[in-house]
């Protein structure tokens, strides 16, 4: 079968070789020229162990230093992936190896560190985050990055300050079914975009527990910040700032203490209504993206393939394919037609390349690249979930002020929401 072939890399570049250059840009600190850039990891939990310690050590220009973790267990797991690695207990050990007069020679074995990840769970993020950027240190974090927009516009302000990086891991905008939607709406396949339909949604009809799964609000759990931080994210990156939100979110599952259904509804500042569903309650799953155009619409089934590779222990390496997914689950391209009864053009699916973020935040802190996702842009996300959250407990509509737009041009202020009746 022949199929729509995009070809490129949507809106973003991916699989770059960051500069070998001693430069040191806005992103902080570079290290000696060739040298590669050192990064400590805290966390080795779902997030560190899954995601951000393989992709670190599969960039090129970064090297997996050390790993904040007192879990003897973790420990052993990552010392039998990560044979060189070393330890720590807790994220001061990191600050210590770069302060005072007594810090080692950066050429020694335990020199200081290029850059935290930050991978532990959601509520020690803005502090362990405001802790590394007040000890010089340029800083990548998990998503959600904060459980405020406020915070997160606050963090985005003191690496302003310090000049120093300050990234946001929102992987999911290098996911194989979303740079092949940015692809076609770049190219106007579809015609200007009216609906933007976006699922993920899961099965799981006993609860998981842990802090994910709290209903404690410190912890920030629940499915509208995890998996919501990525569907809005992705939203705002296609379609811009967000002028209209409204959501129900409802705890289904018995034993269940956060949201495990949430649908959003957002009607951006151009027009464009975007329909996002997160679900772990979804006994039949509906397709990963319904786009319909003036022209034409796009539908894709099935999850980008990254995430359980990497689940499986498969690793990104230069000479084999990565992110790749059989052409029986591409998504198909048309109009008139259901894709389930064979209608439309099958659209080769671009190749997922998660390894693409953290490529760019090398070349960001060697002062040769951009910064790929911003604090601010995660906190215009935030301003959504946010709102989100108010909707569905207060049966409004919440308008968002316009300068709530996810760039790096957004106001440090978080200004007030207003409220329209549902």
């Amino acid at each position: 079968m022949t199929g729509a072939d995009t070809t490129g890399n949507a809106t973003h570049e991916t699989r770059a070789t960051p500069a070998a250059s001693g430069a040191q840009g806005p992103g902080g600190t570079a290290g000696p020229a060739g040298a590669p850039l050192r990064v400590g990891l805290v966390g080795y939990g779902l997030a560190g162990s899954v995601f951000h310690a393989p992709l670190i050590a599969a960039t090129g220009g970064l090297v997996l230093d050390t790993i904040v973790t007192s879990n003897e267990e973790r420990r052993a797991q990552a010392r039998a992936e990560f044979p060189g690695v070393r330890f720590a207990a807790s994220p001061q050990e990191l600050w210590e190896r770069t302060d005072g007069p007594d810090a080692p020679d950066p050429s020694g074995p335990l020199g200081p560190l290029d850059l935290i990840v930050i991978a532990s769970p959601n509520k020690t993020h803005v502090p362990i985050a405001t802790a590394a950027l007040e000890a010089g240190l340029p800083v990548v974090v998990d998503k959600p990055v904060a459980g405020t927009a406020a915070e997160a516009r606050a963090l985005a302000a003191l690496a302003e300050e310090r000049g120093l990086l300050l990234s946001v891991f929102q992987n999911r905008r290098w996911d194989n079914d979303f740079l092949t939607l940015a692809r076609l709406i770049a190219d106007g396949a579809l015609g200007d975009v009216q609906r933007f339909e976006s699922r993920f949604e899961r099965w799981r009809p006993q609860p998981k527990g842990g802090w994910r799964e709290s209903g404690d609000p410190q912890e920030i759990g629940g499915l509208l910040y995890d998996l919501g931080s990525h569907v809005v994210d992705q939203a705002l990156t296609l379609f811009g700032p967000a002028a209209l939100v409204y959501a129900e979110s409802d705890v289904r599952r018995p034993g269940a203490a956060a949201d495990d259904d949430t649908f959003i509804a957002i009607t951006h500042a151009n027009g464009v209504r975007s329909h996002l569903y997160v679900s772990a309650t979804t006994a039949q799953l509906g397709p990963r993206f319904r786009v319909l155009g003036r022209s034409a619409g796009y539908v894709k089934y099935g999850l980008d393939p990254q995430e359980a590779d990497l689940r499986a222990g498969l690793r990104p390496a230069a000479d084999r394919p990565w992110g790749e997914e059989p052409e029986a689950l591409w998504g198909r391209i048309g109009s008139g037609e259901s894709p389930l009864t064979g209608g439309g053009t099958p659209v080769r699916s671009l190749p997922g390349d998660y390894p693409g973020y953290y490529a760019a935040v090398a070349a960001a802190l060697r002062g040769t690249g951009e910064n790929p996702v911003t604090a601010l842009q995660a906190a215009a996300a935030l301003d959504v979930l946010e709102a989100a959250r108010r909707s569905a407990r207060e049966g409004v509509t919440v308008k968002l002020p316009a300068t709530t737009a996810p760039s790096a041009t957004d106001s440090a202020d978080f200004p007030d929401t207003e409220e329209q009746p549902a």
